[in-house]
């Protein structure tokens, strides 16, 4: 064991062992890596939850300590009773968005899918229809449903399609980004090797897009859920867009809140779903991030 040299005070020189750290077992460490881990994929399931009851906490200790009237805005406890008073209309409404919503969302990932693939895949359709989409997109989607309302009167596919012409441009886009990131060196070893293009695009482009392509799902899908009620607030006949503007019509604001909880729900429960299925495709590409 070495040892160093102590110079004290006076000038005599002692001789003190010398201090090692301790080694810990490799074993012992990955092992409290794992549980480390663990603790924290634990915390990170129950973090939701005690943030949201946290907000509720306090969003009910602000409403009756400054006894804020429910007109104005209702505390959680008015908002539960509601949705209990009326649960059977919410549920029936909330079906009909619901459906809406998902047709719409079929129909954005069909065509978003399409046109981002053809995109991303030649620069000629890119600087074509890119700044058309642009345009389009620029224009506020509650100024179109009226024309909707106009060519396909009122009820399902104005909200239909309000769902599908929001939800489906961070698609295309997503999708595009994905298949135009492919390195050209790769695309320039394929060509060498006989690939077609199409060949490049099924075994390279489309497998790079996929990332994009379902973070854009988690997207797209809330946006869905905008078009809906934007459309049914306007003219419709049922959804909970209808059922918002009827309460508020009656000044019933906890009913109004208690629409904007079940479609909070529901959009939250359809990102779950697309996180779990994205989670399942692409996890080589997601895992640690989700």
């Amino acid at each position: 064991m070495s040892s160093l040299p102590l110079v004290s005070a006076l000038g005599i020189t002692a001789k003190v062992p010398a201090l090692k750290k301790p080694v810990v077992p490799v074993a012992e460490r990955y092992q409290a890596m794992a549980q480390a881990a663990v603790r924290r994929k634990r915390i990170q399931t129950v973090l939701p939850w005690v943030v949201a009851l946290a907000v509720l906490v306090l969003w009910e200790v602000v409403c009756r300590a400054f006894k804020i009237p429910q007109f104005v805005l209702p505390p959680p406890s008015a908002v539960a009773a509601s949705m209990l008073k009326w649960w059977s209309p919410l549920m029936s409404n909330a079906g009909q968005t619901l459906m809406t919503t998902l047709a719409g969302f079929a129909i954005a990932v069909g065509v978003g899918l399409v046109l981002g693939v053809a995109l991303g895949s030649s620069t000629m359709v890119y600087h074509g229809l890119y700044p058309l989409i642009i345009a389009f997109e620029s224009v506020p989607k509650v100024a179109i449903v009226p024309i909707l309302i106009l060519w396909f009167g009122i009820g399902t596919v104005p909200a239909i399609l309000t769902s599908f012409l929001i939800a489906f441009f961070p698609i295309a886009v997503n999708v595009s980004t994905g298949i135009a990131t492919v390195e050209p060196e790769l695309r320039d070893v394929l060509r060498a090797l006989g690939a077609k293009p199409l060949d490049i695009i099924k075994k390279i482009g489309i497998p790079r897009a996929m990332p994009y392509f379902f973070a854009s799902l988690k997207i797209a899908i809330t946006f869905a859920f905008v078009g809906s009620i934007v459309s049914e607030t306007v003219g419709a006949n049922s959804g909970i867009g209808h059922l918002i503007m009827l309460a508020s019509s009656r000044f019933d604001v906890p009913l109004v809140f208690s629409g904007l909880v079940v479609t909070s729900v529901m959009g939250v429960s359809m990102y779950v779903l697309a996180r779990i299925v994205e989670n399942r495709v692409t996890g080589w590409a997601t895992r640690g991030r989700t």
